[in-house]
């Protein structure tokens, strides 16, 4: 492939790189990662609320990682609150695993803003041999993929398995019980499944720039030049 070519591809996947880490900068500090609705069992029981008067037992969450609002309903209207998971949830959810995904958003970030930084060095200047060249380029986007792949296996463990909704829905509620009546995920977790997607096609840009991907087998050309050998 012509070096002016390259130099695009290179710089594509640079620009990309950045805006990655720009959008899971942004998507670390967003509620956006969750939104849902939670019933309040307890008065809905009480009253033996059915069908349209359901609604009135329903309330709204919606959270990220670090802070979130709820609205909770009790059939006398909405009592709206907002929290933080430091320090005050962090009894109720699972720490570990809530440290764990902004770690991994924290490494995605740095390698993402790492591999942007190595592209458009390959781009518009004299590249390397070693981890400044195509096998570093595979390095940082393929750390950068794993840690997105990551961040979302467990956060969708923390919220699905662990019920992550329901333990902040009743937090310091004694009086009534709530339960999830309906889960998705928001904005700001698809935007960390698009930054793993976009830094599996910067590997697949390298690839089609012409380099082979790291610890590939190279062709056995032995039984070729044997062949040709035995000719004469």
């Amino acid at each position: 492939m012509p070096a002016q070519q390259k130099k695009l591809l290179f710089g594509t996947a640079g620009v990309l790189s950045f805006a990655c880490a720009l959008g899971t900068a942004a998507a670390v500090g967003s509620q956006l990662w969750v939104r849902g609705s939670i019933l309040c069992s307890t008065g809905a029981l009480l009253v033996n609320a059915s069908g349209p008067e359901l609604h009135k037992f329903i309330g709204d969450i919606q959270y990220g990682l670090f802070s979130g609002q709820r609205v909770r309903q009790c059939g006398l209207g909405g009592r709206p609150s907002h929290f933080s998971f430091f320090p005050d949830l962090l009894r109720i959810i699972p720490a570990s695993i809530h440290v764990s995904v902004i770690l991994f958003c924290t490494v995605l970030i740095v390698f993402a803003l790492v591999g942007a930084g190595f592209f458009m060095f390959n781009a518009f200047g004299s590249p390397y041999e070693t981890l400044h060249g195509p096998t570093g380029l595979y390095l940082w986007s393929f750390i950068s993929c794993s840690c997105g792949c990551l961040v979302m296996i467990l956060f969708s463990s923390e919220v699905k398995i662990h019920h992550l909704s329901e333990k902040i829905a009743n937090f310091k509620e004694g009086t009534f019980t709530f339960k999830t009546h309906s889960e998705q995920f928001a904005n700001s977790f698809w935007t960390i499944l698009v930054c793993s997607l976009v830094h599996f096609l910067n590997a697949l840009l390298i690839r089609f720039a012409g380099f082979e991907f790291p610890f590939s087998k190279p062709k056995d050309s032995g039984t070729i030049t044997g062949a040709v050998d035995l000719m004469y």
